[in-house]
C-alpha cells in the first residue's frame, strides 16, 4: 500500500509522461459542487466528499497499480439550488466542455481509462453524456462515470426507507458522513425538510411519481424546502457517518482493484 499522494498534478513532466504510458494507466476526476446545504453543512460538501473519500481509498490501494487523481472540479452544475445564496453554478454546456476538453488531453498523452468521480447527484445525468461524447472523441481511452453513493447495498441497513426516498440533500447521510469526516464544519442546527409534501405550498406528487426514481420530475429545491434541507437531519450521528466512511471507501477500493487487475473496460 502507499502513503504518497497519488495526485497527478505533483509529477514533473517526465514522471507525467511515464506514468501515462503505463500499461493499463488510469486518471481518476473528482467532481463536486459549490451549492447550499442547509443551514449547518458547507457549500463544499460535495467536494469534500469527493476529495476525501478518493483519497482514502487510493491510499489503499498497492503502489505497483498505476492510477492517479487529477484535481477536483469543486463547481458542478447546481441549477435546482442557485435560489439559495452561495451556490454557484455552471452551465451544462460548459462543464461539457470542460469534460471533453480535459479528458481529449488526457487521452492524448496515452491514459487508458478516465474516472469521473462525481459526488454531486445533480450531474450524474450530465456527466454520463459527457463520459459518452468523450468516448467517441477519444476511440482510445475508456471512460467511466460514477457516482459516489451509487452500488452501495449495505446502506439499506444503516439509512431509513424514507429516508434513503427522500432524502437527497443534506439530510441524514450527508450530514452524518460530514460529521465523520469534518465534524468541525457542520453547524449545530438539524433541520427537518423531510415532511415537505405535507406543506401547504407543495402539492403531494400523483401516485407512482417521485423525486428521482422511475418515474422523476425536474424539481427545483425551493419546491420542496425552505431551509435547503431535503430530508431529515435531525438523528444524524458521528458513528452513523463513520460507518457510511467504511463503506464507501470499502466499496470503491474493491471496485478500483477489480478495474486495475483487469483489461475492462475493452477499448478498440
Amino acid at each position: 500500500m502507499t502513503s504518497q499522494p497519488r495526485r497527478f498534478d505533483y509529477l514533473s513532466w517526465p514522471k507525467a509522461e511515464a506514468a501515462a504510458k503505463k500499461h493499463g494507466s488510469t486518471l481518476v476526476w473528482p467532481f463536486g459542487a459549490c451549492e447550499q446545504h442547509g443551514p449547518h453543512l458547507p457549500l463544499a460538501t460535495d467536494n469534500l466528499f469527493a476529495e476525501t473519500i478518493l483519497k482514502k481509498v487510493l491510499d489503499r490501494l498497492p503502489n505497483e497499480f498505476p492510477i492517479w487523481s487529477l484535481p477536483s472540479q469543486p463547481i458542478g452544475f447546481s441549477p435546482e439550488h442557485v435560489s439559495f445564496p452561495g451556490t454557484i453554478s455552471v452551465s451544462s454546456n460548459l462543464l461539457l466542455d470542460l469534460v471533453l476538453e480535459v479528458g481529449q488531453q488526457a487521452s492524448s498523452f496515452g491514459f487508458r481509462r478516465l474516472l469521473l468521480f462525481n459526488a454531486h447527484g445533480g450531474q450524474i445525468g450530465l456527466l454520463q453524456a459527457a463520459a459518452r461524447q468523450l468516448r467517441l472523441k477519444s476511440p482510445t481511452m475508456a471512460v467511466l462515470p460514477c457516482f459516489l453513493w451509487s452500488g452501495i447495498s449495505q446502506l439499506e441497513e444503516l439509512i431509513p426507507v424514507k429516508e434513503r426516498a427522500e432524502g437527497l440533500h443534506a439530510g441524514l447521510a450527508e450530514t452524518s458522513l460530514m460529521m465523520s469526516l469534518e465534524p468541525d464544519l457542520v453547524g449545530s442546527l438539524r433541520p427537518l425538510d423531510g415532511e415537505h409534501f405535507s406543506k401547504e405550498s407543495v402539492a403531494s406528487p400523483p401516485e407512482g411519481w417521485s423525486l428521482e426514481g422511475a418515474a422523476p420530475w425536474a424539481w427545483l429545491t425551493k419546491d420542496l424546502s425552505v431551509s435547503g434541507v431535503i430530508g431529515d437531519s435531525r438523528s444524524s450521528n458521528q458513528s452513523l457517518g463513520n460507518h457510511l466512511q467504511e463503506l464507501l471507501i470499502d466499496h470503491w477500493a474493491r471496485l478500483l482493484t477489480n478495474l486495475m487487475e483487469s483489461e475492462w473496460p475493452p477499448v478498440t
